[in-house]
């Protein structure tokens, strides 16, 4: 008898706790998107009389199409254990030493915030960079030295640098550049073929992490301007943090990007890969791909500025 009766009770409770389950199963991954520009800000990640950005309205769209929930921010004292563990990525574009005020006078991280991140992402979860995300901690303060800037410190490079995989150096004009794809079997360039070109602001990179997992690498050489006279370098990479995930790519600076098809493939995969809703394996490949990597162009004196023309008074006419 009991049997009988405890069969239909054990499948109601199966039920119960599928549809408790259900929720959590359908949990939207969450990505912070942090675009402080304690530097120079970016009109792409600029609020401007309180709307969201360029690139926060191409990024509502995505997480709309893909089921990704977004969050902006501008506020670096928020970073901390409790608050990022909200997250399942954190996503920068930013500029300068976010250690202070600097130019966009939102609140800066602290120290703690800063080795937060690390933490955060060693832990298992995703980081996802593009542009001036490089253009972010230089080592010692270097993007306001002169020919310190050109030079490569390997482990003795700011921490955040050595986290990302590079330091950017400096940029010349927007041009079109072939980029070269080094895996297209990683998630997001399956469609874009064995290469790609945009007109972009492409930055030239230095201190290039060992173990990155080179993406796509920049034919600098056929390039114009003396921030390109260097051997091919990379411009997207993977690379893994303790049990997490660093993603990023040099490329973001202009409006038409955000919305343009390919680059839309590549940053999608690569979202899909730092929150883990693809795999894909990222073995060091930077000595093999891009070789003359880590020899960086030339340092050119910058030139004084032109003297100003004083305008000569006219003479004042005689009065007798």
């Amino acid at each position: 008898m009991f049997p009988k009766i405890l069969a239909p009770l054990a499948c109601l409770g199966l039920a119960l706790s599928l549809v408790f389950a259900a929720p959590e199963a359908q949990k939207k991954p969450r990505i912070l998107f942090f675009s402080k520009s304690s530097g120079f800000e970016h009109s792409v990640i600029s609020w401007k009389n309180g709307q969201p950005s360029h690139a926060e309205k191409v990024l509502q769209e995505l997480g709309a199409k893909h089921g990704w929930d977004f969050e902006f921010s501008k506020d670096g004292s928020k970073f901390g254990k409790d608050y990022l563990d909200q997250f399942d990525a954190v996503f920068f574009y930013t500029t300068g030493n976010l250690l202070e005020e600097g130019t966009d006078k939102q609140p800066p991280m602290s120290a703690e915030g800063k080795q937060a991140l690390f933490d955060y992402v060693k832990s298992g979860k995703g980081f996802i960079g593009t542009h001036s995300a490089s253009d972010t901690f230089h080592t010692d303060n270097e993007s306001l030295k002169g020919p310190e800037r050109y030079l490569n410190h390997g482990e003795k490079a700011d921490s955040y640098v050595r986290f990302l995989g590079a330091e950017f150096i400096k940029h010349g004009a927007q041009q079109v550049a072939k980029n070269t794809v080094e895996n297209p079997k990683f998630p997001g360039f399956e469609k874009v073929g064995t290469e790609y070109s945009f007109h972009e602001e492409w930055y030239s990179l230095k201190d290039f992490t060992p173990d990155i997992h080179v993406l796509s690498v920049m034919d600098a050489p056929a390039m114009t301007g003396v921030e390109y006279q260097r051997p091919p370098f990379p411009s997207t990479w993977a690379r893994k943090e303790g049990d997490g995930r660093v993603w990023y790519t040099a490329m973001g600076h202009r409006e038409d990007i955000w919305t343009n098809p390919v680059f839309q493939d590549i940053l999608i995969g690569g979202i899909r890969w730092a929150i883990g809703e693809v795999q894909a394996d990222v073995p060091p490949n930077l000595k093999d791909v891009a070789p003359g990597a880590y020899t960086n162009p030339p340092y050119v004196e910058p030139k004084p500025p032109a003297p100003k023309k004083v305008k000569a008074k006219p003479a004042k006419a005689e009065t007798k």
